[in-house]
C-alpha cells in the first residue's frame, strides 16, 4: 500500500468534537463516504491504461505523444518520457496493490500521483452527475463528488514539486509555503545566485526533500530515485498521528494531531475570507507537525 501523509486504509475517521460542531460533523460525514484505497487504485489504473492507449495511438508520432503527456501529466512530463512514466505508474500500481508493505514515495512519485489523481477525480466527479451507476462501479465514494483540494491537503505531505507552477486553488497551507519559497528563490536569484545555489541554501530552512529540489531544477528522474522504500504494514508508521496532544496549539488539548487536522480541514472547507490569514497560519503549523510525523 502506498504510504501517504495519513493512512488511506482508514475510511471511518471520527472526531471527538463532532457533537459540538455541526460543520465539523458534516465534514466528517463527507470523509466517511470516501474509499481512499479504491480512489488511488483507480486513478493510477486509469492513468496507466490511457497512457498505453495513447502510446499505441501515436504509433511513433512523438509530437502527438508529447502533447498528450503535457495534458495528462502537467508536472510529471517534465522529468520523464512516456516510457519512463509508464514504468513509474506500474511501480506505483504494484505498490498500491501490495497488502504486506507500506511503500514510501519521494517527490517524483508524489508529483505523478498528484497528476493521475487530479485527472481521474475530475472524470469521476462528472460521472457522479451524468452516470451515477457507472461511478458506483469504482467504489471510490458513496455517491458523493470528491473534493480533490481537500484530499491533497489531508494526504500529501507537501506540494514542493509544484513550486513555481500555478496551484489552481488558494486555501491550502501548502500555497503559503510554496509562495514563501518562490519569493525566496526570486529574491536571491536577483542578487546573482543560480537557482541551484539558492535551493541548496534554503533546503534545510524549509526541510525540502532532495528529490523535490531535483524536480525544481528540472532534472529527469534517475535510477537512484525510482525506488519505492517499503516497510511492513505491521509497523505503526501512523501511530504519532493518533497520540493525544497536550495543548501545544490552543485548541488541541486532549486531541490527537489527526483529529486536529480534520478540524482544520473543516475550517478550510467552509472558508471565510476575513479569517484567511488566521486559518492559514494555524494550518501551516499543523502541516509542519504532520511532516515530522509522516513515514520516513
Amino acid at each position: 500500500m502506498l504510504a501517504f501523509a495519513k493512512d488511506i486504509t482508514q475510511n471511518q475517521p471520527k472526531n471527538s468534537k463532532e457533537s459540538e460542531n455541526d460543520e465539523l460533523k458534516q465534514y466528517m460525514d463527507y470523509q466517511r463516504k470516501l474509499n481512499h484505497v479504491q480512489l488511488v487504485h483507480h486513478a493510477l489504473d486509469y492513468a496507466k491504461n490511457h497512457l498505453q492507449l495513447n502510446i499505441q495511438k501515436a504509433d511513433g508520432n512523438e509530437e502527438q505523444l508529447n502533447e498528450y503527456l503535457q495534458n495528462a501529466f502537467p508536472i510529471s512530463h517534465r522529468f520523464g518520457d512516456a516510457e519512463k512514466i509508464m514504468l513509474l505508474l506500474r511501480k506505483l500500481a504494484n505498490g498500491q496493490n501490495a497488502s504486506n508493505n507500506w511503500y514510501r514515495m519521494n517527490a517524483y512519485y508524489h508529483a505523478l500521483v498528484h497528476d493521475s489523481m487530479k485527472r481521474f477525480v475530475k472524470i469521476y466527479n462528472q460521472l457522479i452527475l451524468d452516470s451515477p451507476d457507472k461511478a458506483k462501479e469504482y467504489e471510490a465514494s458513496e455517491g458523493v463528488q470528491i473534493d480533490f483540494d481537500d484530499w491533497v491537503y489531508l494526504y500529501f505531505p507537501d506540494l514542493d514539486f509544484h513550486i513555481g507552477q500555478d496551484l489552481g486553488y488558494t486555501h491550502y497551507p501548502f500555497a503559503k509555503r510554496n509562495k514563501a519559497i518562490e519569493d525566496e528563490i526570486e529574491k536571491r536569484m536577483e542578487s546573482g545566485n543560480s537557482k541551484e545555489e539558492v535551493l541548496k541554501t534554503i533546503r534545510d530552512e524549509y526541510e525540502m526533500d532532495d528529490t523535490a529540489i531535483k524536480i525544481l531544477l528540472e532534472k529527469p528522474i534517475g535510477n537512484e530515485d525510482m525506488e519505492l522504500f517499503y516497510t511492513s504494514v505491521e509497523n505503526p508508521i501512523y501511530e504519532a498521528l493518533t497520540e493525544v496532544e497536550d495543548g501545544r496549539w490552543g485548541v488541541m488539548d486532549g486531541e490527537s494531531l489527526l483529529e486536529h487536522t480534520y478540524y482544520m480541514g473543516s475550517h478550510l472547507k467552509v472558508w471565510e475570507w476575513r479569517k484567511r490569514e488566521e486559518v492559514e497560519e494555524e494550518a501551516e503549523s499543523v502541516m509542519k507537525e504532520l511532516s515530522k510525523s509522516s513515514p520516513k
